[in-house]
């Protein structure tokens, strides 16, 4: 399931590169390039059509909907949302979703003072590895350096501040609850702040849009059903899968490889990563063991 999850999230980042300039000209796509908000819009425009139809069939009783966390949650998850398709549409895929791995090293350091976690040398360790790989993928202060990179890093950043607040919502509202309202909410702040730069799709790319929010609604069922299956030290791990898929789409679809100092990074980012995930792992054995 986490597998089929990292595909489908890698598509939809394809997807959305498909619907930018560099992703247009090189298909073909008729029509003017969208705009990352109006790629955004379509995301979570119709996954909460999609969501309206199960509700509408299952009709399950919401309650105790924590509105400003949800609020909050939207907010940060559409600014990484657009951050994302933006990054995707102007760089290479796999640079910019091995940029997006850092959201577990924000994550980490968000939850110090937002929920009062006590990390350990392990855990900064960790995040100096992984952040030393970002740094490889940016590479500030050389030729190779893009703009577009910091869109990929604040990407990361906006999606590390999305999973503090998931955190507290999983453990107060049942997941159907927390799809719809999000992305209710997300359709909200998107169809809004789209209104600024809206152009008129072509029927194609409104089908790309269709088939952008689909994706990723199907990505987060899939993601949460492997979450409430296993450990997330067990499952968490595949998730970087995603990077594979990544790198093979942006191969298949526009043969773009990235170069062998991204490639590098990429990894420092995944084994900075595993190693946070392999430290907790010991730390909940070692609490159970004395429990």
């Amino acid at each position: 399931m986490m597998v089929c999850s990292c595909a489908l999230i890698a598509a939809t980042s394809l997807m959305a590169k498909a619907l930018g300039p560099l992703g247009s000209a090189a298909l073909g796509i008729e029509g003017t390039p969208l705009h990352p908000m109006q790629v955004s819009a379509g995301r979570f425009g119709f996954a909460f059509l999609a969501l309206l139809l199960i509700v509408a069939v299952w009709r399950p009783r919401f309650q105790g909907i924590q509105w400003r966390i949800h609020t909050a949650r939207s907010l940060v998850g559409w600014g990484g949302v657009s951050c994302m398709f933006a990054a995707a549409a102007h760089m290479n895929l796999a640079d910019a979703m091995a940029i997006s791995f850092l959201s577990p090293i924000f994550t980490m350091m968000l939850a110090i003072p937002f929920l009062g976690e006590k990390v350990g040398r392990w855990r900064w360790l960790a995040a100096a590895i992984a952040l030393a790989g970002g740094l490889l993928i940016v590479r500030p202060g050389t030729d190779a350096f893009q703009i577009v990179a910091l869109v990929a890093l604040s990407a990361a950043l906006l999606m590390g501040a999305e999973a503090i607040l998931i955190k507290r919502l999983t453990s107060r509202e049942p997941t159907l609850q927390i799809l719809t309202v999000n992305n209710g909410i997300g359709a909200a702040i998107a169809l809004t702040a789209v209104s600024f730069v809206w152009l008129p799709p072509t029927q194609v790319q409104w089908g790309v849009m269709a088939a952008i929010g689909i994706t990723m609604l199907c990505a987060q069922v899939f993601f949460l059903q492997a979450m409430r299956r296993a450990e997330a030290s067990y499952v968490i791990p595949f998730y970087y899968a995603t990077l594979i898929f990544a790198t093979l789409y942006d191969f298949v679809v526009f043969g773009d490889l990235p170069a062998w100092i991204s490639v590098a990074g990429a990894a420092l980012i995944v084994g900075g990563a595993l190693l946070q995930v392999w430290r907790e792992k010991l730390a909940r054995e070692r609490k159970a063991a004395a429990v």
